[in-house]
């Protein structure tokens, strides 16, 4: 009898089943993500550190001291790994000679950002996915470019996670291509983000995401002594400062002043990366950066591009822009030693699974439109096929207006939907799907037209 009630219940149960939908992990993706490796990270740390000081002001010409000796380093490390990518990747150092401003650099100084580059294997697929963390630290005073100053967790806790992506992807291959790059300049006023940000725009790169990680490595604050190891803090920017006019008009209009390309990036890494990674919560910020403060995501955003901000929940200020000392009983220093590499791996682990699902997915959909010719209480969304990957289908997402992230998932494999769910109240948007899940970004419905 049980057995015949529990074959019943399945049979009624069956329909309602098929309508959701169960995101599935994709085990390539899977498998980088368990390759990433707490040693390694606490290695390129350490070493960073031993180079003294990675002041931008500082020697460019000893071997083994300085932001010259650390930036050729870094170079070395991505060719290691270029090696074992078929010839997909490839490094150099971007140069620009900075003169005195007046502010942060007091003398003509040549700057520097490492770029490792992974090409993509489809020549139809022009996207580009950035990853980023800035080489360069400080001491106490900015201008200071002799004194050690170890910069462990700020940033080199940052460039260890691009390092450690870059090592592990060089050995996949991808349809978009993927740049990995430690930055210099960044205490010096996001002077390395600004060039290659600059060339970008000039060079009409076609930039879908920019990931910026700056100071995620330790877990506790001072102060206030929370400890946390399960939380990292994504900053994204509302919509771009370049969002005026029309533009400014056609975002209050309808609704979208919390659906910028920034903030549709943090809800998509959100969701990503706690799908790949075990305790931990990607927490949203709705500010572009720290109050009243900035970083190399920055310089993407303000020209445009979709970028945000990783950044650690409890940031510890004794361990930042702090001369190493023991003060009142109180060490300073961003020394190795305050470091959670463990936390440092999972955040890793969430950026590398974004970049890859990224790069495995195919184009956005095109001309994503909401009808509008009638007033319905359905919501009839129609679109086209992206310009560029193997689509499986599409997934349509919803949620409600005062929600903070994507709340129901629908898949189809038609370019069109009716959902009996009104435009008044839901906001909505459309993904494309890889034939091996892997989603792209989502694209927010324009008014199709009266």
């Amino acid at each position: 009898m049980k057995k015949l009630l529990l074959a019943v219940l399945t049979l009624l149960m069956a329909p309602a089943l098929s309508a959701q939908v169960t995101i599935m992990k994709d085990p390539q993706i899977e498998n980088m993500v368990a390759g990433v490796s707490k040693d390694s990270l606490e290695s390129y740390v350490r070493k960073l550190v031993s180079f003294g000081t990675r002041s931008t002001l500082s020697t460019q010409t000893d071997p083994k001291r300085g932001i010259g000796a650390a930036r050729n380093w870094v170079l070395n490390r991505f060719n290691e790994f270029a090696q074992t990518s078929g010839g997909r990747l490839t490094a150099f150092i971007d140069t620009i000679t900075l003169q005195p401003d007046g502010r942060r650099v007091d003398k003509t100084t040549l700057l520097g950002n490492v770029v490792a580059t992974l090409k993509g294997t489809d020549a139809d697929d022009d996207r580009i996915f950035i990853i980023s963390g800035h080489l360069d630290n400080m001491r106490s005073n900015v201008m200071d470019g002799t004194g050690d100053a170890p910069g462990a967790n700020d940033d080199a806790s940052g460039v260890a996670a691009v390092m450690e992506c870059a090592r592990i992807m060089s050995k996949h291959s991808f349809p978009a291509t993927v740049i990995f790059v430690a930055v210099s300049g960044e205490e010096q006023g996001l002077l390395g983000a600004n060039f290659m940000a600059e060339k970008a725009k000039k060079q009409n790169w076609n930039i879908e995401a920019v990931l910026n990680n700056d100071i995620m490595g330790s877990n506790n604050s001072n102060e206030t002594n929370v400890i946390n190891n399960t939380k990292i803090r994504v900053f994204s920017e509302a919509f771009s400062i370049q969002d005026t006019g029309r533009a400014a008009l056609a975002i209050r209009s309808l609704g979208l002043e919390n659906d910028g390309k920034a903030r549709q990036l943090a809800r998509y890494v959100k969701e990503i990366g706690e799908r790949y990674v075990d305790n931990l919560e990607v927490v949203m910020i709705y500010r572009n950066d720290r109050f009243l403060r900035g970083g190399d995501h920055t310089p993407y955003v303000n020209r445009g591009y979709a970028a945000v901000r990783f950044t650690e929940m409890n940031e510890n200020y004794y361990h930042q822009h702090q001369d190493v000392r023991m003060e009142n009983g109180i060490q300073y220093g961003d020394l190795p030693e305050f470091m959670d590499f463990e936390y440092l791996r999972k955040n890793t682990c969430m950026n590398l699974s974004n970049l890859a699902n990224l790069a495995k997915s195919p184009s956005m959909p095109l001309e994503v439109k909401v009808e509008t010719k009638r007033l319905t209480n359905f919501t009839n969304l129609g679109w086209k096929a992206p310009k560029s990957g193997k689509v499986k289908g599409y997934y349509i997402l919803m949620r409600e207006t005062t929600s903070a992230i994507w709340q129901k998932k629908y898949f189809t494999t038609e370019t069109k939907s009716d959902l009996p769910y009104s435009k008044d109240n839901y906001f909505f948007a459309v993904q494309a799907v890889s034939e091996t899940g892997n989603e792209s970004l989502p694209v927010v419905p324009a008014p199709a037209g009266r």
